[in-house]
């Protein structure tokens, strides 16, 4: 091979496969696939958004201020421990490259998010995963990989793919089990829908105190935010230093951080947004449920459907079916999940039309 060589290991990462966009023979299939928004983005957010357009040749501020300052204010917490990322996947790439040196390791939950493998493999890192029973994050077992190289221990909760979450007692537990050296990064894309559920935490409180807790947060779901790529977390404070020594310095564009800070001072659009998905959760569970699906309860804005092993009814099937419908879904056979489909919560319409496909698909 002539030419340049990528360092080893970078050939071997399978890339991140997004949901599917396009529905053959539909110019706007239903795109549920992508766990977005069913409302879209904060009207507020748009309009900050738009009055941005005369400074798209001004650099953007390097240090988020305005953002930083309402986030910091909004939870409680020191600005100065605040990390911004394109997305937050850039802030599991930013842990990655800040802690994780060649043949260390992570540890995760069978079906993690594919992004913290990606982050950790261009690294050198070895992936551990642990087996979820009931597709459920399981504590011993993640701790049972955890050893000498293990350098960061990777949790969604909820989760993603699954929607399952753990109460925040397990969650605590996995952190003081942990050495002092190892990151628990606690991934709460989905934490704003799980309010009000049975034990949940969204880990700042215990962030405040711990020196080995980085919890991420992002603007792509509840906000309505996944086209600007606006993530957030909160670290300890040598963590912090460490990932803005190496954090690119205008990672999130002018237009990104003036629509993020309109969005979160959108309280409406907000309480708006996680009533839809609290209202339509318990309606999928019981609709699925009735047509013989195994589907779990979630804290997310979407739902988990395993689908049995019939011609027909699998979920590959099932899949190619909705999308003939003009209706994409996500397929988790990339997440060792091959009989099962991911479905985000959409606008009223939207959702029955999925529950009355579905139905349709399966009668036939």
């Amino acid at each position: 091979m002539s030419g340049p060589r990528p360092k080893p290991g970078i050939l071997e990462i399978t890339p991140y496969t997004p949901g599917k966009a396009k529905a053959q023979g539909f110019a706007r299939p239903l795109k549920l696939s992508a766990n977005e928004n069913a409302f879209g983005c904060s009207p507020a957010a748009r309009e900050a958004y738009l009055a941005t357009a005369g400074d798209l040749a001004l650099y953007p501020d390097p240090n988020a201020t305005a953002l930083r300052a309402a986030l910091a204010e909004r939870h409680g917490l020191e600005s100065e421990r605040l990390v911004f990322g394109c997305g937050s996947d850039e802030l599991f790439t930013l842990a990655c490259q800040a802690f994780l040196e060649p043949g260390d390791n992570i540890v995760q939950p069978a079906h993690g998010f594919a992004a913290w493998a990606i982050a950790a493999r261009a690294q050198g890192a070895q992936v551990r995963t642990a087996p979820e029973p009931a597709l459920t994050a399981d504590v011993d077992a993640m701790l049972e990989l955890v050893d000498e190289r293990t350098r960061i221990v990777f949790l969604a909760d909820p989760a993603n793919p699954t929607g399952t979450w753990l109460p925040f007692s397990e969650v605590a537990r996995l952190h003081a089990s942990l050495p002092a050296r190892v990151l628990l990064l606690l991934d709460g894309a989905y934490a704003e829908f799980a309010r009000g559920l049975d034990g949940f935490g969204d880990g700042l409180d215990l962030a405040r105190q711990a020196p080995n807790l980085f919890v991420t947060r992002t603007f792509s779901k509840l906000y309505g935010l996944a086209g600007l790529r606006v993530g957030w977390g909160y670290a300890p404070r040598l963590v912090a230093e460490a990932m803005q020594r190496i954090r690119l310095p205008f990672n999130v564009s002018v237009p990104a951080l003036a629509a993020a800070l309109a969005a979160l001072g959108d309280a409406p659009f907000v309480e708006r947004s996680i009533a839809q998905v609290q209202r339509w959760r318990p309606i999928y569970v019981e609709a699925l449920t009735g047509l013989g699906l195994d589907v779990r309860s979630s804290g997310t804005n979407f739902v988990t459907v395993g689908f049995p092993d019939r011609p027909g009814g699998r979920a590959p099937e099932v899949e190619a079916a909705l999308a003939a419908r003009g209706i994409l879904v996500r397929g988790l056979a990339g997440y060792g999940l091959p009989a099962h489909l991911r479905v985000t919560i959409g606008d009223d319409a939207a959702n029955q039309r999925v529950l009355d496909a579905l139905e349709a698909i399966l009668a036939e």
